[in-house]
């Protein structure tokens, strides 16, 4: 059979070489710690060369979603005036990076799962991606703190190509996929937070959270990238007790080559990048 065609936006004249970075971390109860821990990461890999640095979800501390607790509602913080996104946006001038920054978003009376955009020049792109897919089980108890998305989909123009967001569980649903690539996405991006389920400790879902993104590599002819949280987090007096042990398995593959995902494993602290010397007019 025929091989599938290639999107318009994957080949001519106008390609050109894109380095991204995927990092991966595991995160502690300081939040400025870990804020220092992305900074460092994300000049690591500019220092590889990176022109997209991908950090994972909500990775400004322990994954409080274990727990349902009305004091986590203070960690919210409003996109305009966020210091956070202005301490990201200067990094991304001074390294010349694109930075999409995962945070926990306050607009109003609602809370959303967000990520902004940050141009390579730090700019913060217009409009900011909410989370569609909101999680609701043990261990994942995200509706607690999170309204559904009610942006719909995002792709933005970047000095670096057109990218698209979307967050941990969005990644499961091929819609997601299909619609940023309809949307022109040169590149698509999943911060995570994802591990062991607590029901089940023994279960271990990274191999089946791999291929499911592979496919929307394949299936649209878009690179995929994933940055996930690693390690073990305990919440012992949350009810019930929950721990997940965030699995890692960071990477990115390609549009043709499914077999080619580099993966970080289960290391402690690490950046990792890909360039792909081939024709999309953005390539890792």
């Amino acid at each position: 059979p025929a091989p599938p065609p290639a999107p318009p936006h994957a080949c001519g004249a106008g390609a050109r070489e894109v380095i991204v970075a995927v990092s991966q971390m595991a995160n502690s109860d300081v939040r400025e710690q870990d804020v220092g821990r992305a900074i460092a990461l994300v000049r690591q890999a500019a220092e590889y060369g990176a022109n997209v640095v991908l950090l994972q979800e909500l990775f400004q501390g322990y994954y409080w979603p274990q727990e349902q607790e009305g004091k986590h509602f203070d960690r919210a913080e409003e996109a305009d005036g966020s210091e956070l996104l202005q301490t990201f946006s200067d990094l991304a001038k001074e390294l010349e990076v694109v930075l999409p920054i995962s945070f926990f978003e306050k607009s109003g009376s609602a809370f959303f799962n967000s990520v902004a955009m940050i141009d390579a020049d730090g700019e913060i792109l217009e409009g900011i991606y909410r989370k569609t897919h909101i999680p609701d089980g043990p261990g994942y108890q995200e509706k607690f703190y999170f309204n559904p998305g009610d942006t719909g989909f995002k792709v933005w123009d970047t000095q670096y190509g057109k990218i698209g967001v979307g967050i941990c569980w969005d990644q499961w649903f091929p819609e997601a996929a299909r619609s940023m690539a309809l949307m022109g996405a040169e590149l698509l991006l999943y911060p995570t937070a994802i591990g062991t389920e607590p029901q089940d400790p023994s279960l271990d879902s990274s191999g089946h959270w791999q291929r499911v993104m592979q496919g929307h590599a394949g299936a649209n002819m878009v690179p995929v990238a994933a940055s996930n949280r690693v390690g073990r987090e305990a919440w012992p007096k949350s009810y019930p007790p929950s721990s997940i042990t965030f699995y890692g398995n960071s990477f990115i593959t390609v549009t043709l080559a499914l077999s080619l995902s580099l993966s970080l494993s289960r290391s402690r602290s690490r950046s990792l990048t890909l360039t792909q010397r081939t024709t999309p007019a953005t390539s890792l």
